[in-house]
């Protein structure tokens, strides 16, 4: 019997519906990404499965010969125009291997610092700002499992390996009702999980780094991923002339497993598993810092309207640092861990109206530091233990053609516990008690609502109007002097002491399509309010201080701006134009004299360009310009001399700036066997950073020795003109 013949006669049947249910069934069961069907990207043949015959191979009737290849792509061509959430930029692991790399090595979170309204902490770093927030106001998910510190060497590179990585999906403000403990934004990376019919493998080697990626199935029902990544710039110390170079150690490692299994063809499971670690080992100390996640995660189908995910994750970054004191050896150890559970459902309550709801519970452990040295005792800053309780419901409906709108709640009730020693301070930020509360003990709560809503106008079918609001909680937050991705993340919680910041986000946006979706334009306007946001007080103490929150000070901020942005998609010429106008301050008592301020991380002007070109079958050519305002900086504008020794006097806060910052990347790719019936496709990247050596100020510092008695300042540069070459292979 024909395909057409079989369809026909279901069609017909009294239980269609069921047996639509099972076609439908099995395209979702072959991507285990998400029990989402629309979030499924699907690409290869389709098994018609008999439901009484479930676990029996015997039975399974194939129509692989006669049915043609149906493709299920995660979003519709012109999604930019009919999704009801602003802000939303995605990426395929594909789109993100087209953007030149510093040395080479592709990296996810480089990326999406080239979309509008997403900047750079410093030159060469992974950590970013989004819409004038901090980099603690970013929530970070791999596969569905918080990351606390997503960079590498110092966050010269992230602990994403491109060649596992699916996609990745940032949401600037307004973020899926599920998540939420953020102001500014969410980054979701998601691992490849597509079930391939034999092992693939892909990876690549370079000068500073090799990797190897593997995937495949095991049976018909099991598919595993295996993906691993070294860098080696150790080996290149064992070359030295000087002996002690020779002994230091500097390179970081990570690697991913996933494995789903399809139970049945209501159910899917899976487990996945990160873990990654810098090491660098000197005559003057050890640095160790990484992360280790871990989640499983159960799939279910109830009716072909309700779907559920049940999931288990956890997740562990650590640092250590070790360093000679006279005849003894100190070691400094310090840990933030969470333990989450999750239950989310998605319900097509109809074609008009679909449902998202569910609850989640974390526990928080913050570990501060502990210090321990030989023949000394050891210093312990006090453990801080929190649970977060969350409960959502968010909705998606159309009303009529043309309209679009989703609306949601979520409520975070956000509990303090111990076992902990708390401190009290008084109107001027001394410590004026403490109290001590016994392991398990509930002290403080907090319980705050969190919002979101958005409509869209489709004007035809190629253009709509947009309008979002948002209102954002966060409730954990980072103490570091440094935003260029330092490992000395010491992060800590809200308390009876430090209240939870706050965000109210407004956009409104226009988006028009051109050339049957081939070019995507948009401007988008936002505005975001921001209560109790933390900054420390002038020479405070962060590291290894028991009484932190006695160097916190609390205000109110607000961020701005416009974003354009021109995409084109298909053809021998793709990229992107993007610019942005923005503003970030903040009004914090204490601070600058209570006077408004601008923020580290403000950059009025903004421009990214990115373009791929594919000269030939076996040449592509890709390049970016990126430019910036240089961010604030606060700068010495005179001395005083004091019994013959010499104070600077500072300008306010942030009143002066670095200089503008610009660079220009190249890549050129070469596929000498390129032909996609190869069983192995390996091809050449050279790649230059910074093509005409501009030196973009990284760090400033002025030198009070000088032959004329005046100060000079000094500009430090990290970077000039970086080639590379890297080869890529897949099989």
């Amino acid at each position: 019997m024909t395909l057409s013949k079989t369809l026909e006669v279901i069609l017909k049947t009294k239980s269609n519906s069921l047996s639509l249910f099972v076609l439908g069934f099995m395209l979702i069961c072959s991507s285990s990404t998400s029990v989402y069907a629309q979030k499924t990207k699907l690409k290869k043949k389709v098994n018609v499965i008999n439901r009484d015959s479930i676990g029996n191979d015997s039975n399974r009737i194939s129509y692989e010969r006669n049915i043609h290849e149906v493709v299920i792509t995660s979003q519709k061509k012109d999604a930019n125009i009919t999704n009801t959430i602003m802000g939303m930029q995605k990426l395929t692991g594909s789109e993100i291997q087209k953007v030149p790399a510093l040395l080479g090595e592709i990296d996810v979170v480089k990326a999406m610092q080239l979309l509008p309204g997403v900047q750079s902490t410093s030159e060469g770093s992974s950590g970013f700002n989004v819409r004038g927030g901090g980099a603690d106001q970013n929530l970070i998910l791999l596969d569905n499992t918080n990351i606390y510190n997503a960079s590498h060497m110092f966050g010269f590179f992230s602990i994403f390996n491109n060649d596992a990585v699916k996609s990745a999906e940032l949401y600037k403000g307004n973020l899926p009702i599920k998540y939420g403990g953020r102001l500014s934004s969410l980054l979701d990376v998601e691992l490849k999980d597509d079930a391939p019919e034999k092992v693939k493998g892909t990876g690549g080697v370079g000068l500073i780094s090799s990797r190897l990626t593997l995937e495949g199935p095991l049976g018909d029902r099991t598919s595993w991923l295996v993906s691993g990544r070294r860098s080696y710039a150790d080996l290149f110390l064992r070359m030295s002339s000087d002996p002690d170079k020779r002994k230091e150690y500097l390179y970081f490692y990570d690697f991913n497993v996933k494995v789903s299994h399809r139970l049945s063809m209501t159910d899917k499971v899976g487990f996945n598993l990160y873990n990654g670690r810098d090491r660098f080992i000197s005559s003057f100390g050890d640095i160790g810092y990484g992360n280790f996640v871990a989640s499983a995660f159960w799939n279910h189908i109830y009716s072909d309207k309700l779907l559920s995910r049940l999931s288990l994750n956890y997740s562990k970054y650590s640092y250590d640092l070790a360093w000679k004191v006279t005849d003894s050896r100190a070691e400094w150890k310090s840990d933030i861990q969470d333990l989450e559970m999750r239950l989310d459902f998605s319900h097509s309550v109809s074609d008009n109206l679909k449902l998202q709801y569910g609850v989640t519970t974390t526990y928080h452990m913050f570990n501060p530091a502990l210090v321990t040295r030989a023949g000394y005792p050891d210093f312990r800053m006090n453990r801080s233990y929190a649970l977060e309780h969350n409960v959502y419901l968010g909705a998606e409906q159309n009303i009529g053609k043309a309209i679009s709108i989703n609306y949601g709640a979520r409520i975070t009730a956000f509990r303090n516990m111990g076992k902990t020693l708390l401190y009290s301070y008084d109107n001027n930020y001394n410590v004026s008690g403490a109290t001590e509360y016994g392991s398990g003990k509930i002290f403080h709560t907090y319980i705050r609502p969190e919002f979101r809503a958005g409509i869209v106008y489709r004007l035809d079918n190629w253009s709509s109007l947009k309008a979002n609001f948002t209102h954002n909680t966060q409730f954990i937050q980072i103490a570091n002097n440094s935003d260029s991705g330092s490992p000395l993340d010491l992060w800590f919680p809200a308390s009876p002491n430090i209240k939870p910041q706050e965000a109210n986000q407004y956009s409104v946006g226009y988006f028009r399509n051109f050339k049957d979706n081939a070019i995507e334009t948009s401007v988008e306007l936002y505005y975001k309010g921001m209560n109790n946001v933390i900054d420390f007080k002038d020479n405070a103490q962060i590291l290894l201080n028991d009484k932190l929150e006695g160097e916190v000070r609390t205000g109110k901020g607000k961020s701005y701006g416009m974003e354009v942005m021109v995409k084109k998609n298909t053809g021998r010429l793709t990229g992107f134009i993007n610019y942005t106008l923005a503003r970030t301050d903040r009004t914090i008592a204490g601070i600058n004299d209570g006077k408004t301020y601008l923020a580290p991380n403000d950059k009025t002007h903004s421009v990214n360009i990115l373009a791929s070109y594919e000269i030939s079958k076996k040449w592509d050519f890709s390049a970016e310009w990126v430019f910036s305002t240089g961010t604030p900086v606060t700068y010495p504008t005179g001395r005083i001399e004091i019994n013959g020794e010499y104070y600077p006097i500072y300008s306010g806060k942030s009143e002066e700036r670095k200089e503008p910052y610009h660079r220009l990347d190249i890549s050129a790719s070469y596929h000498p066997h390129k032909h996609p019936k190869r069983w192995y496709q390996g091809e050449w990247v050279f790649s230059v950073y910074n093509v005409y050596w501009h030196k973009n100020p990284w760090m400033t510092s002025f030198d009070q020795n000088t032959a004329d008695g005046y100060p000079q300042a000094k500009m430090t540069y990290l970077f000039g003109a970086i080639p590379s070459i890297t080869y890529n292979f897949k099989f």
